[in-house]
């Protein structure tokens, strides 16, 4: 990651609490990224354009903010992230909920699952860093 500084990780989580918060306030609806996606393959009536308008957006962001977007999404490595993704989303079912939904929304309630989730989800990732 040759573009990683700490006022780049900064402007992200800014964008993504703000983005929360605003999901909360005008909707009532958490910040969830795997409720979400999952309610657009279950569509409920006045409950799928926001969810693709946010999904969207995040999609929309990668092209806008990433100086490299196009070469990550013709690297040979792709298949790889799309089964990772697939790995995830089943863990997000399992967990009854993602890092996003627990990290940002659920640690700012005082959630002690979401806490305790969180602090397993870095761990995790963590141990997984050591042995790469």
């Amino acid at each position: 990651m040759d573009n990683f500084t700490p006022w780049s990780v900064l402007a992200g989580g800014a964008l993504l609490g703000t983005s929360a918060v605003i999901l909360l306030l005008f909707s009532g609806k958490v910040a969830g990224i795997s409720g979400i996606f999952s309610g657009l393959l279950q569509p409920r009536k006045r409950d799928f354009l926001w969810r693709l308008l946010f999904i969207g957006g995040m999609v929309l962001s990668f092209f806008i903010f990433s100086p490299n977007a196009s070469s990550a999404l013709t690297s040979p490595s792709i298949a790889l992230y799309i089964i990772a993704g697939l790995f995830v989303g089943i863990g997000t079912r399992l967990g009854n909920g993602c890092t996003s939904g627990h990290g940002i929304i659920g640690i700012a309630r005082l959630s002690k699952r979401s806490i305790l989730a969180t602090c397993i989800f870095i761990g995790s990732a963590m141990l997984v860093v050591l042995f790469r």
